[in-house]
């Protein structure tokens, strides 16, 4: 088993109570524990939302998933997390299977990226096909850049990649290319300001920039959520706009990751009706003007 299908199979509620932790009280769909992780003391401050299995302590100001927060409990490093998450559960973590041949072990090295340099859009022709695959390619130019990267391995022996991105909060970059799609550094929310009265939340800037092609116009402040493991400081900063339009994905994550935003803020609607009958914005885009964003 794979931290991914660990993931799936097992509820963060499961392994809270495996650890003497139960909720406390409920808010809207989420439930609320007392503080368990180091520095947050012990106030009801824990919430859980159990559909989308993602975690948020309101006194440390961060969340994540059901291996973010073994991390964060046990004060470890992931590979030592994903093993007592499985001695708990009864998963078999069966990470080395190498032991089973005789052969010699190495310790797994997780990829750590690094950023090269970065680039303004138009200097590479294999991100500007994949945008321009997307329908994007004329909108992103005032709002993405070309990010260069490299990833070592334990001979320190680097491979070099690139895709295009948008920063983070935090300052980490959020990069997407044809066979990637992740953080450059700490995940986090992008703001992008506007009218402080609206607020518009998009998953990624791929449906985003999706939304200004079809939509052009409007000067709200967006917010991108980048993970979905944000989400209740996203819902929280949401609670701060008078009208919130959520355009999520039409999928059954996507509406339980809306339900969460409609729970929190009382300003908040949601807004995929849009593009009914697509999964997203850049879906419907892509459908109806004839792009592809697998076209090589």
């Amino acid at each position: 088993m794979n931290a991914k299908e660990l993931k799936k199979a097992v509820a963060l509620t499961g392994l809270l109570q495996k650890l003497g932790h139960n909720p406390v009280r409920t808010s809207g769909a989420d439930l609320i524990y007392l503080g368990m992780l180091p520095g947050s003391g012990s106030r009801p401050a824990f919430a859980v939302n159990p559909e989308l299995n993602v975690w948020y302590d309101h006194t440390l100001g961060k969340g994540g998933n059901l291996i973010d927060f073994a991390m964060a409990y046990w004060q470890s490093g992931f590979l030592d997390a994903f093993k007592k998450i499985c001695a708990l559960t009864g998963h078999n973590a069966d990470i080395d299977s190498t032991a089973k041949s005789g052969r010699r072990r190495h310790a797994v090295r997780l990829p750590h990226y690094q950023v090269e340099y970065v680039k303004p859009l138009g200097n590479n022709f294999f991100i500007q096909k994949y945008l321009v695959g997307l329908g994007i390619w004329e909108i992103a130019q005032s709002h993405l850049s070309e990010i260069y990267y490299f990833v070592e391995d334990e001979k320190q022996r680097r491979k070099h990649f690139f895709a295009a991105g948008i920063q983070n909060e935090l300052g980490s970059w959020e990069v997407q290319s044809l066979n990637f799609c992740g953080s450059l550094g700490h995940k986090a929310m992008t703001i992008i300001p506007g009218d402080t009265n609206r607020l518009a939340v998009f998953e990624n800037f791929v449906n985003y920039l999706s939304w200004l092609v079809v939509e052009p116009g409007c000067n709200c402040t967006v917010l991108i959520l980048n993970t979905l493991t944000v989400i209740f400081a996203a819902a929280r900063k949401a609670g701060e706009f008078e009208q919130v339009a959520v355009y999520l994905d039409r999928t059954e994550v996507g509406f339980k990751a809306t339900s969460a935003f409609l729970t929190q803020a009382p300003g908040a609607y949601d807004a995929s009706g849009n593009y009914k009958g697509y999964a997203n914005y850049n879906e419907m885009l892509r459908r109806t003007t004839n792009q592809s964003a697998f076209k090589r």
